[in-house]
C-alpha cells in the first residue's frame, strides 16, 4: 500500500523493511547503525528521510544492493507490491570462474609435506620464483 500523497518521505529503516530489503525493521535499523546502508552516497541513519528518486545502497551478506526509490510505503505488503517501490540497479555478480577455489585439506591430515605445500602454493598462485619449482621431485 503506497503512502498518501501528503507524505513525501518516510523513514529509511521503515522503507527498507516495507520494500523487503531486510526481513525485519530491527535488522534494517541495525544495518543503518553499522554503516551498511548509504543514501545518495552518504552513510545513512535509520530515521533519515527517503524520497522518490533517492539511491539506496544496502550491504546484505557481503554484497551491495543498489536500489533507486520509485515509491514510498511504511506498510509491508506482498513481494509483488514491494517490487513497485524500487528499481534494482545492482550490477550482476562476477562469473563463477573468476572466483578462485580454496584448497581444502581433510581434518586431521596433519601438516602438509613439502610437495603438498608446493602444490598448494601453485594452486593459489604464490609460486613466483624459478627456484621454487619441483622439477626434481
Amino acid at each position: 500500500m503506497a503512502v498518501p500523497v501528503q507524505e513525501q518521505s518516510v523513514r529509511l529503516d521503515s522503507w527498507l523493511w516495507a520494500a523487503r530489503v531486510y526481513k525485519t525493521r530491527t535488522l534494517a535499523t541495525t544495518a543503518c547503525r553499522a554503516g551498511h546502508v548509504r543514501l545518495n552516497g552518504e552513510r545513512a541513519k535509520a530515521a533519515q528521510a527517503v524520497r522518490p528518486g533517492d539511491e539506496v545502497r544496502a550491504r546484505i551478506s557481503g554484497f551491495d544492493r543498489v536500489l533507486k526509490v520509485t515509491g514510498l510505503s511504511t506498510k509491508r505488503g506482498s513481494a509483488s507490491a514491494a517490487a513497485e517501490y524500487f528499481t534494482d540497479l545492482t550490477p550482476p555478480p562476477p562469473p563463477r570462474e573468476t572466483i578462485a577455489a580454496v584448497p581444502v585439506r581433510d581434518r586431521g591430515a596433519g601438516r602438509p609435506t613439502k610437495r603438498e605445500r608446493r602444490e598448494i602454493d601453485r594452486l593459489t598462485g604464490r609460486l613466483d620464483t624459478p627456484h621454487d619449482r619441483d622439477d626434481d621431485l
